[in-house]
C-alpha cells in the first residue's frame, strides 16, 4: 500500500492556519468529508471519536508529528488527511513538543487490516528522519503530493 493510495490530495492543508489540536482535528476531518470519505454530517461524530481518543492518549508520538485516527462505520474507504503547521501545535506530543506535521487517518470499522497497513507505512515514514524534514519545509499540498510519489517510488525501488 502507497502513502499516494490513500492520502487525499484535496485533504492536503499547507499551512495549517489553526494552532490548536482540536481544531485542526476539526479542519482536517472536514476535508476528509468534503472529499467524499464520509458523509458530511459524520464530521461531528468523527471529531468526536477523534478527540476522545486524544483524550485517552496523545497521538502525537513525538519528533514533531502526530497521526490521530479512527475507524468508522460511517467511513466508505481508507482515506488520511495531512496539515503542515509552521508555528506548531500542541498536541501533548510524548516528548512534549510542538507538533508540526499531521496525518488524520479515517477508515471503515469493518476493514481493521487496511487501517494497520496505513498506519503502519505512515510511522515507517514519519520514522524517516528526511521525511520528516521535506513534509515539515513543504510550503503547498503540491510540494506535499511531490513528497508522497517521491516516498513510495524509493519504497518500490528499496522494498
Amino acid at each position: 500500500m502507497k502513502l499516494t493510495d490513500f492520502v487525499k490530495a484535496e485533504a492536503i492543508v499547507v499551512p495549517l492556519d489553526v494552532a490548536e489540536r482540536d481544531a485542526v482535528i476539526e479542519l482536517l476531518v472536514e476535508k476528509l468529508c468534503a472529499a467524499g470519505v464520509a458523509p458530511k454530517n459524520a464530521k461531528g461524530a468523527l471529531t468526536e471519536q477523534i478527540l476522545a481518543r486524544e483524550k485517552q492518549g496523545s497521538t502525537g508520538f513525538g519528533r514533531g508529528v502526530a497521526v490521530p485516527h479512527v475507524k468508522h462505520e460511517k467511513v466508505k474507504k481508507l482515506a488520511a488527511a495531512v496539515g503542515v503547521s509552521e508555528g506548531g501545535i500542541d498536541f501533548n506530543a510524548l516528548d512534549k513538543a510542538p507538533v508540526y506535521s499531521v496525518f488524520l487517518l479515517m477508515s471503515p470499522k469493518d476493514e481493521p487490516d487496511q487501517h494497520l497497513q496505513a498506519m503502519e507505512n505512515i510511522f515507517s515514514n514519519l520514522q524517516n528522519d528526511r521525511f520528516r524534514k521535506f513534509l515539515r519545509q513543504a510550503s503547498t499540498p503540491e510540494e506535499v503530493v511531490d513528497l508522497l510519489e517521491e516516498s513510495d517510488a524509493q519504497k518500490l525501488t528499496s522494498g
